[in-house]
């Protein structure tokens, strides 16, 4: 299971029995809230009424006092009330005032006048100066009848001379309660959702974070590694940091083990001819066939100290992380290439034609130069004697492409895919080896500009290779 799905399902846990916890005590306290909250309003009520049916008791005479006049015109007015969402039609309160004695002298249903209430304990405990209240069932045979009074004393003189009881069914109270319940769980269920997408958001973003520092991990082996990934969090982001380290050691390692490995390889040749003349001139051969091998040491060493110098600067190059840029004339750049390599090209009879521009590109002049120097030189090697070689310069997008044309025999279709490998070179019409180097070099030249190098074969013959810089121009 995925650590963010894990995270998902630990967190979900979490909040549910929280949730569970909280939604079981609100709503076991709905009822006895709401029955608190009704208590509370009966017994403001029952005091009021005490003061208003003194004069009613006292007079003798209850059940026509203003008491039993106030509930007789209460119960022929019919009226409405909307009390969010539950609807009332009629007054459920029961009222009954008692005597000093506990017998009923008053009765706003008319149905208990004369009785003796004097044993229950609202009225019991009310006579005798303490808070009085009970819960009684209307209907002995529904428990869900219940009635719940609350009385108050009357006074007169500062002595109690009887009481007055108010009465409400606790199946009034059933809708508040209903509907209190069904709110809390509603949000409890909308509580459970919110933290439901929070978790996924969540456990989506660790996953999208830990992916993306798992690809970023597998491309290190590759040779085109994806750049630093900001996960968005500093734990993971320092762990970004720890695999770019590492990385970055792991590749100067491999760095170094390829370059050793590629030098080696390509000194060989040149070190095994060196020898071979060597052993043939200690054996003091005649004069000329000690010339020739001579000059085939002085030539491989050449070729050695070339090899390790385009090495170096290889190196160099590829451990830039940026150049310091500048207005760069491409006519002045051309016509510098150009004189450069004016004995190569009389040499083999090729014309160099170099198309007039006004564009200045933005980059290291001496990189550019180096980088199509490189170019132009395998262009003349590969191009046959009386041949020709285009330089020119064009505006793509914003965009400075540089090209460099030539009329030779192209790029076997076998090269195509090693063709910027280092050490990969191709045989010339000299027999000569290059250190091939040139091209990797120009790549990474292009990699500095952020720009790129394209060779491609042309249906004519020839090779074009389009030198694309990316840095804006002017």
């Amino acid at each position: 299971m995925r650590i963010g799905m894990r995270l998902l399902l630990g967190y979900f846990l979490i909040v549910a029995i929280a949730a569970w916890f909280v939604l079981s005590i609100f709503v076991q306290e709905i009822k006895p809230g709401v029955r608190r909250a009704t208590e509370g309003t009966l017994i403001d009520t029952a005091t009021l009424l005490a003061e208003v049916g003194r004069d009613d008791l006292l007079s003798g005479d209850a059940q026509k006092g203003r008491l039993a006049q106030a509930f007789s015109r209460l119960h022929q007015r019919p009226f409405r009330a909307n009390i969010g969402g539950i609807h009332k039609v009629r007054n459920e309160y029961h009222v009954y005032m008692t005597d000093a004695q506990g017998r009923v002298v008053f009765d706003s249903a008319g149905l208990a006048v004369g009785k003796d209430y004097s044993r229950w304990n609202d009225v019991w405990l009310t006579l005798r100066g303490e808070y009085g209240a009970r819960s009684t069932q209307a209907n002995p045979d529904d428990p869900q009848s219940t009635v719940m009074y609350v009385a108050a004393p009357v006074v007169d003189q500062g002595k109690i001379i009887g009481v007055v009881s108010v009465g409400k069914p606790n199946s009034a109270m059933a809708p508040v309660i209903h509907r209190s319940e069904r709110r809390i769980l509603w949000a409890g269920g909308a509580l459970l959702g919110i933290a439901l997408l929070i978790g996924l958001a969540v456990a989506w973003w660790i996953n999208r974070s830990i992916s993306t520092l798992s690809r970023y991990a597998d491309s290190v082996t590759t040779d085109a590694p994806l750049p630093l990934p900001n996960p968005g969090s500093s734990e993971l982001r320092k762990l970004a940091q720890a695999l770019e380290n590492m990385r970055i050691r792991l590749e100067g390692k491999n760095y170094i083990e390829h370059y050793v490995y590629a030098l080696t390889h390509e000194l060989k040749s040149p070190l095994a001819a060196i020898r071979g003349a060597a052993e043939i001139l200690s054996e003091q051969p005649a004069p000329s066939v000690a010339s020739r091998f001579i000059d085939n040491i002085l030539v491989q060493n050449a070729r050695m100290q070339s090899l390790v110098e385009k090495l170096l600067a290889q190196a160099r190059l590829e451990n830039r992380v940026e150049i310091i840029p500048e207005s760069v004339s491409i006519d002045v750049l051309f016509t510098r290439l150009a004189e450069a390599r004016s004995t190569l090209l009389a040499a083999k009879n090729i014309t160099l034609s170099l198309r007039e521009t006004s564009l200045q590109a933005i980059g290291d002049s001496d990189l550019l130069e180096q980088a199509l120097g490189n170019l132009l030189d395998n262009a003349i090697d590969f191009t046959p004697l009386g041949g020709s070689i285009e330089l020119a310069a064009h505006e793509v997008q914003k965009q400075v492409q540089l090209t460099v044309i030539d009329s030779g025999s192209g790029i076997p279709d076998y090269a195509l895919a090693r063709i910027f490998e280092r050490f990969y070179s191709l045989p010339r019409d000299n027999g000569l080896k290059s250190s091939g180097l040139g091209l990797a070099f120009v790549q990474e030249v292009a990699r500095l500009h952020q720009g790129e190098i394209v060779l491609q074969n042309r249906s004519e013959g020839g090779v074009k290779a389009t030198l694309t810089l990316h840095r804006p121009f002017t």
